[in-house]
This record gives C-alpha cells, structure tokens and sequence, in this order.
C-alpha cells in the first residue's frame, strides 16, 4: 500500500522520507564540520577569531566586487556615487581583513566597544527622561552602566574581545555539531525503514 500524496507534488509521503533518509550523511558531514570548529574555537580561539575575520573579510570583497559592478548597471536601485563609495568601502575592509585578519578582529572589537559606550550613555539618558512615566527605571540605567563597562572593557582589550568572541562561538559550534551528528544517525533510519 502506497503512502497518500503530498498535496500538488506528486510525490508521496514514502519517497520524501526515503529521500531525506539517503542523504543523512550531508547532515553528518555538516555536524562533523561543525565540532571540529567548536574543538578548534574552543583550543585556539586567537586562531578562530582571526579565521572569522577573514572569511568576513572575502564576504565583504565579494559584496563590494558585485557593488562595484551593480552601480554601473541600468537599474541600481541607489544613487550610484553612494553604491560606488560603498563597494569601495567593502572592498577596502575586506582586503585588509584577508591580509590582516587578527588586527582587523581587533579593530571591529574596538568598534563594538565604543558603540556599546554610546548606546549605555542613551539608555541611561533615556531611562532619567522616562523616568515618571514607567516603573523600574533603574533595570534600564543598570542596562546602560553595564554597556558602558562592556563598552570600555572592548576598547582597552580588544584582543581578550575577539578571544572571548571565539570562544562563545565556538561552544556554540560545538553543540550544534553534537545536535547534527545526533539528527544525522536519526534521519539515517527513515532511509532503512
């Protein structure tokens, strides 16, 4: 007895889960690919944030190469001296992000921190200009001063940002690979069954 067809596909209920079943091991190369990652994050996360940082960096060359090229096409959808500034802007990063990547890893550290500065000193101002008209107006300074301390904290030790960076991803990494790996032995079945 065939199973009843997926509404407008064609295609049964059997064939889908075969078909997933078949291909279980791209979900356990993925897993595989990612663990290794998080171990190598979590051992050498001076290693990962730079490798982060260069592969932002080919992002942004890309980006800036397709921008370059799209402000000279008929329909650019933005004026074309901003999309030209733009696409040299991505390329300048992205060339420095390959030929410099820990510095660069750095540089967005500090860049982080100094926005998490401005962003504490609104939230406090915003928070003292609000102040009768919510409750617990303290959790939203509280907010803000911590900002403000994250902020600094990135700025006087960018590096030690980048590392902590790294690290986070790379336990995040970690278990997401473990969470593959284990989906990969389960989707593996439906192509035994």
């Amino acid at each position: 007895m065939d199973t009843p067809q997926q509404p407008g596909t064609g295609v049964t209920a059997r064939q889908i889960r075969d078909t997933v079943g078949r291909s279980w091991w791209l979900i356990l190369l993925f897993g595989v690919f990612s663990l290794l990652f998080g171990i190598m994050a979590l051992v050498n996360p001076l290693a990962a944030g730079a490798g982060l940082t260069w592969a932002i960096g080919l992002l942004a060359l890309a980006e800036g190469i397709a921008g370059l090229i799209g402000a000279f096409g008929k329909n650019a959808g933005v004026s074309r001296g901003w999309m030209i500034l733009y696409a040299v802007i991505s390329i300048v990063f992205g060339l420095l992000a390959v030929a410099n990547p820990l510095s660069m890893a750095a540089s967005i550290a500090a860049v982080t921190g100094a926005w998490f500065i401005v962003s504490g000193v609104m939230r406090i101002i915003w928070a003292i200009r609000v102040r009768k008209e919510i409750d617990n107006e303290w959790m939203l300074i509280l907010g803000g001063v911590l900002g403000i301390v994250l902020g600094v904290l990135l700025m006087m030790a960018p590096i030690a940002g980048v590392l902590v960076g790294a690290i986070w991803i790379g336990a995040g990494a970690l278990i997401y690979g473990v969470l593959q790996i284990w989906a990969a032995f389960k989707v593996r079945k439906l192509g035994a069954s």
